[in-house]
């Protein structure tokens, strides 16, 4: 019966009772009114306000806004009692096991849903409904951090509402790949983001409301806007008689022709009227000299901003083409002197009390120099006059509705014509090969970009199927009161209690691909509420302010204490998926660096191939260039216990194998094909191992080859990869059932892995240097590091392998491969010269106890010269070798010598240190102790 009456919350100024976090309240209104007046008061508290992350903004705004205790735009007072409420404490007692899970973060994006409001960066909700079925249950609390518009709230309450198609095609899909069916139901969502125009947004995804009754108040708001501005959209047909009905108006810059100074209307000269594109050169009406957008000289006018006061030097721009209906007809015309006088008219009128006068922060913007080069400073200057009326009008028609959340939806509908009403708002006579296509919201993404050509659209033509869309869009979408909360600020400090979420799913800012505060500033000023921009987690060197760029170490910090804050609220064995996609290495260590030194530990990285739809394993920074899914899991209770009882020594280490597999997956299969669990190689688990103990500040108790010995002891190997005993059965029945066993694609880019490389070639292959010599030089391609010294391939071998010199009984590993491959070698013994003869010269992979013997010798010889890195005198240490550098920064952690990381460090590339990631977990960590007096 509740749950009726939780879908009638959709019901305007319902008076069914209502039940929320344990209170009863007459009506939904009543509910509303009553946090409303809590919020206020605390509102009211400095301490409150003083909150990190807290946006700018009046309590009058921040509550006209917000819908307590679901959503504020503030720090939500109410979220650690929503989680309480609807959620269930940790229990160690009850099992929980899952295997990391790869989404497809492509699929979706043409749903309505979807759709219904546009932002920078979004994963489409039901490519986050398979993980959240597959890592929750029904009734579980999933936390996104970084929410943007509120998708992962979407996904956690489509869990309980997908349609019957839905649930059937995905069980068929997981019952091939021979998983158990998911269990359906509504999960709890905890939503943050540091901007409240990203929160508002999500609030209005997932609380619900009246959708007959916002459709009959939008039809409403858009007729009555018509009523009292129509009169501006209104322009004389051909006949002199007849009044057509604006659809836009193109705007054009005027240029100056280098050659006569005459005039050029860029619109009337450049625009081929048959193709409707603009001509690679054109003549001068004046002169008729040749030209092209390049040669001409933009004009500016002098005009007094009457609303500021101030005198503006703006890009000279003139109405040149009005696109209008009579009927059901289109028509297009050159503006007659009819239309300029009642755009004179328009321009005379005083800027609507509602749009705000704000000037934009340009020191702290990418943008200034572009938007101050036009003449725009503060946010009004972003429309021109007659656009400036029509959306203050829109705005205060929804402001005046008087049921909450219908208004709040309205302005969800408003708010997205700010940017296709403003000068944003490009000119684009072609759209899909039909000439005068639709010219609503044709703005750049990710800039503030003003075209030369604007196109000013009219509200109607704008909203009008927008509107429609969104009827459509949730009248088939149910979401319940009660099932989502929403909080504004940092996701660094969020005011939540240890260990109450169950899962959490994040896509993060990445690095320095868009400016989220910059960019929501505009409609954040018609809120009256703005991000706290300091916070913003993106990597910034563009601003004029230097003291607020951001610098890739200042994102890494960031994240870290995001990361770190997602560690503490998520319950113990618990995951998370992050999804990332950056262009750049030392953003994507960056990003690693900060999860492990939280606490986390990483299972699985796929890549996403938008090409063949398929994930591929990813271990190495090449892969940044496609979009990443993470999964990492916070370890259990157990381990930090038994690590806590241990210490750092090599039960310890094992121990943390022994629980680290059983969160990796088994198999892979795509395409009917195994394909390799990168997390599985032995490298990648010492890599692992190590982050852990660095994380604990413990010494790490094995070398690499003491590690590699000990996992061949103690753990079965399958294809290059280590698994559990009980683990085995499994792979070795997948593995049966396929053609051929999983290739690790190995990418050598450093002196590491081109030792790794070179390591899997002679086990394959034990051969001479003239042999190993042309295949090796194949790998030093372009994905080589730049500072990093490419090794000689006689040194790498020398330091690292062994050679047969021609002296006693050929070493096994020769032996098995030549008796293999060379006919007339099978069946001889080990001492028989013939076999001696061919296997002279051959490099071959040292057995465990030569291995061990070869790698102390060797780490003794990177130390040695790591001293040469430490008392360079230079400025930058332009080329170096990470295996020294990484060496000499293991010797220092263990020495508690941070002091050394720091002072090389400094004296390294950025990419250097950036690009790396076990060298930037060390200077991190070195630098956390350091700063901490440690």
């Amino acid at each position: 019966m509740m749950d009726e009456q939780l879908n009638l919350g959709r019901v305007s100024k319902d008076s069914s009772p209502v039940e929320c976090l344990g209170q009863t309240f007459p009506s939904d209104d009543a509910r509303r009114a009553h946090f409303l007046a809590l919020l206020a008061e605390k509102l009211k508290d400095p301490a409150f306000r003083k909150q990190e992350g807290f946006p700018q903004g009046t309590d009058e705004a921040i509550l006209a806004m917000s819908d307590p205790p679901y959503y504020t735009a503030c720090p939500n007072p109410w979220l650690a009692e929503f989680v309480a409420h609807c959620g269930t404490p940790y229990d160690p007692a009850v099992k929980y096991s899952r295997e990391p899970l790869a989404i497809d973060v492509s699929v979706g994006k043409t749903d309505a849903i979807y759709k219904a409001h546009s932002y920078h960066t979004k994963v489409p909700h039901l490519a986050i409904v398979p993980s959240i079925l597959h890592y929750t249950q029904p009734g579980d609390v999933v936390l996104d951090g970084f929410s943007g518009s509120g998708m992962t709230g979407v996904a956690a309450q489509w869990c309980g509402t997908a349609p019957a198609s839905y649930r059937f095609e995905l069980e068929q899909a997981w019952k091939k790949e021979g998983r158990a069916a998911p269990k359906w139901g509504a999960r709890r969502a905890v939503l943050n983001d540091l901007s409240p125009a990203a929160t508002f947004i999500g609030a209005n995804y997932n609380i619900p409301f009246n959708v007959d009754a916002f459709a009959k108040a939008g039809k409403q708001l858009l007729k009555e806007v018509e009523q009292d501005i129509g009169w501006m959209y209104e322009t004389l047909h051909s006949d002199g008689k007849t009044k057509g009905r604006i659809e836009y108006t193109v705007w054009s810059e005027v240029f100056s022709c280098p050659e006569c100074a005459g005039e050029v209307n860029f619109l009337d000269e450049a625009l081929d009227e048959e193709s409707k594109r603009v001509k690679d050169e054109f003549p001068c009406p004046h002169c008729n000299a040749g030209l092209t957008k390049k040669k001409l000289e933009r004009l500016y006018v002098t005009k007094l901003d009457s609303v500021t006061g101030n005198t503006l030097q703006a890009s000279k721009r003139v109405p040149s083409l009005i696109s209008y209906r009579i009927g059901k007809t289109r028509y297009e015309k050159k503006p007659d002197v009819a239309d300029l006088a009642l755009l004179q008219k328009i321009d005379a009128l005083p800027l609507p009390s509602v749009v705000p006068i704000v000037p934009f922060p340009f020191a702290d913007m990418w943008e200034a120099p572009r938007m101050r080069d036009k003449g725009i400073t503060h946010t009004h200057h972003m429309f021109l006059p007659r656009a400036a009326q029509a959306m203050g009008k829109l705005w205060e028609k929804a402001l005046a509705n008087t049921d909450a959340r219908i208004r709040a939806f309205l302005i969800f509908m408003v708010e997205q014509a700010i940017t296709g009403l403003s000068v944003l708002n490009r000119y684009q006579p072609i759209q899909q090969g039909r000439p005068g296509g639709s010219q609503v919201n044709r703005q750049l993404t990710g800039v503030y970009y003003v075209g030369a050509q604007h196109s000013e659209c009219t509200p109607w033509y704008n909203l009008s199927g927008k509107f429609e869309r969104l009827v459509k869009a949730f009248s088939e979408f149910k979401v319940e009161l009660g099932n989502a909360a929403l909080n504004t600020g940092t996701a660094a400090r969020l005011p939540l209690p240890d260990g109450c979420i169950d899962y959490v799913f994040t896509d993060p800012p990445f690095g320095e691909n868009i400016p989220y505060a910059e960019l929501n500033f505009l409609v954040e000023a018609w809120h009256g509420v703005m991000t706290q921009a300091k916070l913003d987690a993106i990597v910034d060197r563009a601003k004029e302010n230097r003291a607020a760029q951001k610098s890739v170490d200042d994102y890494r910090r960031l994240m870290a204490d995001c990361f770190k804050e997602y560690f503490r609220v998520l319950k113990p064995g618990r995951w998370m998926t992050v999804v990332f996609s950056n262009t750049q290495a030392a953003v994507w260590n960056g990003l690693q660096t900060a999860m492990q030194e939280a606490g986390f530990v990483v299972a699985n990285v796929s890549a996403l191939d938008k090409q063949q739809g398929s994930f591929k394993a990813v271990t190495t920074a090449v892969a940044v260039k496609q979009d990443l899914v993470i999964s990492a899991y916070k370890p259990n209770g157990g381990l930090e216990e038994r690590f806590a009882e241990r210490g750092a020594t090599p039960e310890s280490a094992w121990d943390f194998v022994q629980t680290h597999l059983k969160q990796l997956p088994v198999v892979k299969v795509r395409g009917g094909e195994l394909e390799f669990v990168a997390e599985r190689d032995p490298r990648i688990l010492f890599d692992r191992m190590v982050a852990w103990f660095v994380r604990h500040s413990a010494p790490v108790p094995l070398s690499s080859q003491e590690f590699q010995d000990g996992l061949r002891a103690r753990f079965p190997d399958r294809d290059g990869m280590v698994f559990l005993a009980e683990q085995v059965a499994e792979y070795d029945k997948k593995r049966a059932q396929t053609a051929q066993a999983p290739q690790m694609e190995m990418f050598v880019s450093d002196e590491r892995s081109a030792i790794d490389w070179a390591a899997d070639y002679l086990k394959a292959r034990p051969s001479i240097y003239q042999d190993i010599h042309p295949e090796f030089i194949k790998q030093l391609g372009a994905g080589w590091k730049k500072h990093e010294t490419r090794p000689e391939l006689s040194a790498l071998l020398e330091a690292n392998f062994l050679r047969f010199d021609g002296a006693g009984e050929v070493p096994s590993q020769i032996h098995r491969y030549l008796s293999t491959n060379y006919h007339d070698l099978r069946g001889l013994e080990k001492n028989d010269p013939r076999l001696i003869a061919k296997a002279q010269d051959r490099w071959y992979v040292p057995d465990p106890n030569k291995a061990q013997d070869l790698e102390k010798k060797r780490e003794k010889a990177l130390l040695k010269e790591f001293e040469q890195y430490k008392t360079f005198t230079g400025r930058k240490i332009k080329e170096s070798r990470l295996e020294v550098l990484r060496a000499g920064f293991r010797a220092a952690w263990a020495a508690k010598d941070y002091a050394t990381i720091l002072r090389v460090a400094d004296k390294l590339p950025d990419a250097t240190l950036q690009e790396d990631e076990k060298l930037l977990t060390l200077y991190d960590m070195a630098l956390t102790r350091s700063e901490g007096g440690i």
